[in-house]
């Protein structure tokens, strides 16, 4: 039930920072916002302040911030609409949300560096016969890049193995006793593919490095989004492999125990925040995608109307988002049972 209460709590923090993101831009340029709502579906406890409602509903998936005159909603008093203002203020509004998202990942990642660890990429043991080892590395030196694409965290590497071609060789540049090397490592099947080298977390320095840390941590999860959109359409990974709030409470529950088991409540905790991290930014980066019915499909919207200086009808507009929720709504509906399926297996 703790577990449950936790991934529930973790899910709606993310929700709540992301529309509160709209809300403030919001009210920050003149926009009246009927409902904020955290939840879907029926309401479960519904409180009024001026013009705003504010409310809690039943399921703990997703949320709204409901401004007035938004997607063409009729309005007696277009005076503080959200089509009423300028282009740059509803850029600003519909850009807050992902950014807040971006900045809670930040915040939480300043945290888990002061409290806990970080994991730079530098060598601490090199295994004998490995391919680090025939590319002259040594403990103590530090990589920095990896077939050209710059490495700030040990877990970059790891994710290089996981999505690259490990049968090609690999440019890798590493810092030895203050001087850029760059070789070429031919990683072999005899040895499962495995750069040879170790690395190990340690405590940050100060806060300038708890932040640096923090950043580069952000710049990880977003560019690890990334790299998965594009998976799924080069094919290297299929809709199968999407996980949901089921999939996703799931994972953070298997991971909670096994924190719990290897060091107790605070790694417990520190899951936790990794996955809200994790989830947080991937929340952003979704959210920024041209896909009609998100954020990123409306702020496609607003750049036509910038360059062109054209609004884009409202009709053919509405069309274009309800084509994309309807889509949006099938692809839910199959990441749900997907995410029942993968449970029950």
């Amino acid at each position: 039930m703790l577990k449950i209460v936790a991934i529930i709590l973790m899910f709606g923090i993310i929700v709540f920072v992301h529309e509160f993101g709209h809300f403030l831009f919001a009210k920050l340029n003149h926009v009246r916002v009927n409902e904020f709502a955290i939840g879907m579906g029926p309401a479960i406890m519904k409180f009024g302040k001026k013009e705003t409602t504010y409310s809690i509903r039943i399921l703990p998936i997703g949320g709204y911030c409901l401004m007035a005159g938004q997607d063409g909603e009729e309005t007696d008093d277009p005076e503080g609409t959200f089509e009423s203002k300028s282009v740059l203020a509803r850029l600003s509004i519909m850009l807050a949300g992902p950014f807040f998202n971006f900045l809670l990942a930040v915040i939480l990642s300043i945290g888990t560096a002061h409290f806990y660890l970080v994991d730079p990429p530098v060598i601490s043991a090199v295994s004998q016969g490995s391919a680090a080892e025939e590319a002259g590395m040594e403990p103590g030196d530090e990589i920095v890049a990896l077939n050209g694409e710059s490495i700030s965290l040990f877990r970059e590497v790891t994710l290089f193995r996981q999505i690259e071609d490990l049968t090609k060789p690999i440019e890798v540049t590493y810092l030895h006793d203050g001087q850029q090397i760059t070789k070429t490592m031919n990683l072999t099947k005899e040895q499962n593919y495995m750069f040879g080298i170790t690395c190990n977390p340690r405590d940050a320095k100060n806060f300038g490095e708890e932040l640096y840390y923090a950043l580069v941590e952000v710049r990880f999860q977003i560019t690890t989004v990334i790299k998965s959109v594009k998976m799924l359409f080069t094919g290297k990974a299929s809709v199968k492999d999407l996980s949901g709030p089921v999939g996703i409470g799931s994972m953070m529950s298997d991971v909670i125990d096994e924190a719990q088991e290897s060091g107790g409540t605070k790694n417990a905790i520190l899951s936790i925040i990794s996955f809200m991290i994790l989830v947080s930014a991937n929340l952003g980066v979704m959210n920024l995608l041209p896909i009609p019915a998100l954020d990123g499909g409306r702020i496609l919207f607003l750049l036509i109307e910038a360059v062109t200086r054209k609004r884009v009808p409202k009709e053919k507009e509405a069309i274009v988002n309800f084509i994309g929720f309807a889509l949006l709504m099938l692809l839910m509906i199959f990441v749900f049972f997907n995410d029942i399926v993968k449970l029950f297996r």
